[in-house]
């Protein structure tokens, strides 16, 4: 049962990322657009050194003949759930990019919903794992959390019904991490399928949502920054699969 009490820490504090909306408030909303650059690249950088650092090292272990397959499946399903729902990643504090508040908050769930299951499979497999995939994860959840804030203000919510709000999608997060833990205990779900599953949403993120942020950027200086931080995000990742070892 003791990695079934990380899953549950590591979920629920992933869910309490959802106030970080509050610096929204607090903060001037010309330094929140430059933490913001720094928190996306920071991210980016997090989610690709997670994806060929940690999750895709750990699946080659297992031998497992289809993880390729599962890797491109988990590409493409991210994908898939951003067209449907018409949900991207907002790095922005008001967003004039998502038409209807609900649907972002239904979509919004449904990636918690699946961070939830990758956090249980990282954490099943090995609790180092475990950390340093929501360590990814929470510097992920940070910039879009602050978007999905700034989304749900704009499509009419007051500001403390959007934290609410908010807070109540990313506790999917701890529902599935919990159904991923017993499920993993009867088909081995998380070595086999999860984590290959994770690092194809880790790397679609990250290329498709996160780096074309950056890549808006015209300021040298600035680019030369975001560049630098999301390679700081790699070595953090590196890091910590040094002392891992």
């Amino acid at each position: 049962m003791d990695s079934l009490v990380w899953i549950i820490a590591g979920t629920f504090l992933v869910s309490l990322i959802a106030f970080i909306g509050i610096a929204v408030v607090l903060l001037k909303e010309r330094l929140l657009e430059k933490i913001l650059l720094v928190l996306v690249a920071l991210s980016a950088g997090a989610m690709m050194g997670g994806a060929f650092l940690h999750l895709i090292p750990e699946a080659i272990e297992f031998a497992n003949p289809n993880m390729f397959i599962f890797i491109l499946t988990g590409f493409v399903l991210f994908f898939l759930v951003e067209k449907i729902f018409q949900w991207r990643h907002c790095h922005a504090a008001k967003c004039t990019v998502h038409s209807f508040a609900y649907m972002n908050l239904f979509g919004d769930a449904i990636h918690n919903f699946i961070d939830g299951l990758i956090i249980a499979a990282s954490f099943v497999a090995d609790i180092n794992l475990g950390i340093v995939t929501t360590l990814a994860v929470v510097l992920h959840e940070v910039p879009q959390e602050l978007g999905d804030f700034g989304v749900l203000v704009y499509g009419g919510f007051g500001k403390a019904k959007a934290l609410f709000m908010n807070f109540m999608c990313a506790l999917a997060a701890v529902l599935g991490s919990v159904i991923g833990y017993y499920l993993s205990g009867y088909t081995g779900l998380s070595i086999t399928f999860l984590l290959p599953f994770a690092a194809g949403g880790f790397i679609y993120i990250s290329a498709s949502d996160l780096i074309p942020e950056l890549k808006k950027e015209v300021d040298m200086k600035k680019s030369l920054l975001g560049f630098g931080v999301f390679i700081l995000g790699i070595l953090m990742m590196y890091g910590l699969k040094l002392i891992a070892a």
